[in-house]
C-alpha cells in the first residue's frame, strides 16, 4: 500500500492539551439536561422508544408526513408581522413540520429565531445547518456596509482540506467539540458535517476544499475524528453525500452528476469514509443528487434510488440511523422529476427527512398522497418518524428545547475556541513550490516594499484585510490592491507596472467553489496577469486561499503556498508563515495535476 494511502496521527503535546481544554470547556458549560456523551448516535434507549411510540401513536398520516419535511429559514431579525415570520409560522404552527435547516445569522439572532419557532411547535423540531467549517459557516454577522465592518460570530475553521493538509486527526476531533458546543448554543442540533467524500477529480466544482482530500483512508480517519469530537458532545453528526460526491465535474445544485465507475472502484474509494463513519455510529447520512449506474442502472440520482438508500445504505452497509435528502430544491433532483414526484420517489427510496423542498405543504401532500396511492405503506413513514423522535427524545428536546440566549456569549467563540482555529490553520499552510528560495520573507530588511495583489469577488468583503494587517505587522510598506476576478477592467495592467517598483509581489486568489457555478477555475485573466508577472521578472508568491488546484493554471510562479481557505484564522496563518513567524508543515491531501504529487510540501522552520 503505497504512502498516500495511509494516515499516521501526529498527537503533540500542544495539540493535546488544547483537546483536553476544549472538552473540559464543553462538559463545564453544557446544560444540566443536556444528552450524556454517547458515540453513537443510531442506537436508542427503551426510554426513547417508549416515547416515540407513545407520540406516533396520536398522530395522523399527515402529521407523519410532515416530521419528514424540513423547511429552511435565515437567522435574520425579522418582526412578527413580516411575510418571512408569517410563513415559518405556518409551516410550524400549521403544516406541523418536524425540524428546519437554519441557514446564515448573527449567533443571537438565529437562537433566537429558533426558540420561538420551538415554542410554536407542538412536537419538538430537530434543527439542522451547514456547519462544515464550524458554526461560524453560517452563525456571523456579516459585514457592515459599506464600511466593511466584521460584525463578528460563531468560530470559523478553515475548511475540511485544511484538516487533512495537517495530517493530525485530533484536531478533527477538537473542531467537533467546539463546533457542537456552539451550535448546541444556539439550538442547532444536527450538522450537515462531514463532508466524507474522496475529492479525487481535480475539476469538481462543488466539493474541492469541502472534502478532507483525495485519500479514502485520509478521508475515513478524520471523518471518524470529528464525528467522534462533534457526537461526543452532543450533536448529531451527517456524513455527506452518499455514497460519494467527490469524482464529478457537474454541480449538483445546476445539474444531474454521473459518477461512471465500477462497483470495485466504489468499494476501493468513495465507500471507504462512509463505512468508517457507520461504524463509528454516525447519527445521519446525506444523500447524493448524482447517478452512479454501478448501483442503480435507471439513471436516477441516488437521493431517488431504492437501490442506493434502501439495499446499500440500510442492508449491505447495516446503517440505523437518520437518512436525510440533500436540498430537494436542486436541479440534481427537480430536472427529471420535478418537487412532487421527487418526493414520493424519495421517501419510496428510503429517505427519512426531506429537507429545503419548493413548496412546505405540497411536499407534504406529496408524501402522504405516496402513502394512498400504494407507491409505500404507511408504515414506511412510521419507520422514518420513529427514528426522528427517537432523535429528539436523546437529544433532550422532550424535556427542553429551549436555549439559555443569555449564555451565548460565554460559549460562542471563546478564546479556546479560536485558538484551536487558529491551530489548524497555522498547521494546515502547506509551501508547494519555493524554487527560488523566496520564502521566508522575514530574511528580509523590515523596509521593504511588499506590493500584495489581493484577487477576488467583490462579494467577498473580507478577502485580503487580516492577510494584509498581518503582515503589515512586519512590513510597515506593504501596499494592498484588490482586483475583482470577474470585471478586473485595466487593473491587472496597472498592477504590472505597480510591480516594477516593489521588492516582493505577493498575489492571494480567493477564487473558490461556489454553489452557482459550472467551474472552479479562475478566469483566464486571472492567469495570464500571474504568467505575465513571471515574463517581466517579478518572481511572484502566489497564495491560494481559495482553489488549491490553481497552480495547475499558473505552473511557472516560483513560489505557491496553500492556505485553503479566505478566512481570518487562514488568512493570518498564511500571512504569518510567509514571514517566518510560524514552522510550515503541511502536505498535500490531494495531488494537482501534474505539477504537484499528493504528499508534497516543503517544510521550514519559524524564524528566530
Amino acid at each position: 500500500m503505497s504512502d498516500h494511502r495511509s494516515v499516521r496521527t501526529i498527537v503533540t503535546l500542544s495539540t493535546l492539551t488544547a483537546v483536553a481544554i476544549l472538552a473540559a470547556g464543553a462538559r463545564t458549560h453544557r446544560a444540566a439536561d443536556a444528552p450524556p456523551a454517547a458515540r453513537s448516535w443510531a442506537d436508542s434507549s427503551s426510554a426513547a422508544r417508549s416515547w416515540a411510540d407513545s407520540v406516533l401513536a396520536t398522530m395522523t398520516l399527515r402529521q407523519k408526513a410532515a416530521q419528514m419535511v424540513w423547511p429552511s429559514l435565515v437567522g435574520d431579525y425579522v418582526s412578527v408581522d413580516a411575510a418571512q415570520w408569517r410563513l415559518l409560522r405556518h409551516d410550524v404552527l400549521d403544516e406541523q413540520v418536524g425540524g428546519v435547516t437554519v441557514s446564515v445569522g448573527s449567533p443571537t439572532e438565529i437562537a433566537a429565531k429558533l426558540n420561538a419557532l420551538q415554542q410554536l411547535a407542538t412536537i419538538p423540531l430537530l434543527v439542522g445547518s451547514d456547519l462544515e467549517y464550524g458554526a461560524g459557516q453560517r452563525a456571523r454577522g456579516g459585514y457592515f456596509v459599506p464600511n466593511a465592518i466584521d460584525l463578528g460570530g460563531a468560530t470559523v475553521f478553515p475548511p475540511e482540506m485544511a484538516l487533512g493538509a495537517t495530517r493530525d486527526t485530533m484536531l478533527a476531533y477538537a473542531e467537533g467539540t467546539v463546533t457542537a458546543v456552539e451550535g448546541r448554543a444556539l439550538g442547532i442540533q444536527i450538522d450537515y458535517a462531514p463532508v466524507l467524500d474522496v475529492n479525487n477529480n481535480a475539476s469538481n466544482p462543488v466539493i474541492n476544499t469541502r472534502s478532507y482530500g483525495e485519500s479514502p483512508s485520509l478521508d475515513a480517519a478524520f471523518g471518524r475524528s470529528f464525528i467522534r469530537g462533534l457526537q461526543d458532545h452532543g450533536m448529531i453528526a451527517t456524513g455527506k453525500h452518499f455514497p460519494g460526491h467527490g469524482d464529478t465535474e457537474t454541480n449538483s445544485h445546476l445539474a444531474l452528476p454521473v459518477v461512471h465507475v465500477s462497483r470495485a472502484r466504489l468499494d476501493t474509494v468513495e465507500l471507504v469514509p462512509f463505512r468508517a463513519a457507520i461504524a463509528t455510529g454516525v447519527g445521519a447520512i446525506m444523500t447524493f443528487h448524482g447517478s452512479m449506474p454501478a448501483l442503480d442502472s435507471s439513471g436516477v440520482p441516488g437521493t431517488l434510488s431504492h437501490n442506493v438508500l434502501t439495499d446499500l445504505l440500510r442492508t449491505q452497509l447495516g446503517f440505523t440511523g437518520l437518512v436525510i435528502s440533500d436540498a430537494m430544491d436542486m436541479r440534481g433532483v427537480l430536472d427529471q422529476f420535478g418537487g412532487v414526484e421527487a418526493a414520493k420517489r424519495a421517501v419510496a427510496a428510503g429517505a427519512d427527512v426531506l429537507i429545503q423542498p419548493l413548496d412546505i405543504g405540497q411536499t407534504i401532500d406529496a408524501v402522504v398522497a405516496g402513502v394512498r396511492e400504494g407507491r409505500y405503506p404507511e408504515s414506511r413513514l412510521d419507520a422514518s418518524v420513529r427514528r426522528l423522535l427517537e432523535m429528539k427524545h436523546r437529544l433532550g428536546l422532550d424535556r427542553r428545547r429551549l436555549v439559555d440566549i443569555d449564555s451565548i456569549r460565554s460559549l460562542v467563540a471563546d478564546s479556546s475556541h479560536l485558538a484551536a482555529a487558529r491551530t489548524v490553520a497555522d498547521r494546515s499552510i502547506t509551501v508547494v513550490k519555493d524554487s527560488l528560495h523566496l520564502l521566508p520573507l522575514g530574511r528580509l530588511n523590515h523596509g521593504a516594499r511588499i506590493l500584495s495583489i489581493t484577487i477576488g469577488r467583490r462579494a467577498d468583503l473580507g478577502a485580503g484585510v487580516a492577510f494584509n494587517a498581518t503582515l503589515r505587522q512586519t512590513f510597515a510598506r506593504t501596499r494592498p490592491e484588490f482586483i475583482d476576478a470577474d470585471q478586473p477592467g485595466d487593473r491587472f495592467w496597472s498592477m504590472l507596472a505597480s510591480a516594477d517598483s516593489a521588492d516582493v509581489t505577493i498575489v492571494s486568489s480567493y477564487i473558490s467553489q461556489t454553489f452557482d457555478a459550472a467551474a472552479v477555475d479562475a478566469p483566464n485573466a486571472v492567469s495570464t496577469f500571474l504568467r505575465q508577472l513571471v515574463e517581466h521578472g517579478h518572481r511572484p508568491i502566489v497564495v491560494a486561499l481559495g482553489n488549491p488546484y490553481f497552480l495547475a493554471q499558473v505552473p511557472t510562479v516560483p513560489a505557491y503556498v496553500v492556505a485553503w481557505g479566505g478566512s481570518a484564522a487562514s488568512q493570518q496563518a498564511a500571512a504569518r508563515a510567509l514571514v517566518g513567524l510560524v514552522a510550515v508543515g503541511g502536505k498535500l491531501p490531494i495531488s494537482i495535476p501534474p505539477v504537484a504529487r499528493f504528499g508534497a510540501g516543503i517544510s521550514m522552520p519559524s524564524s528566530p
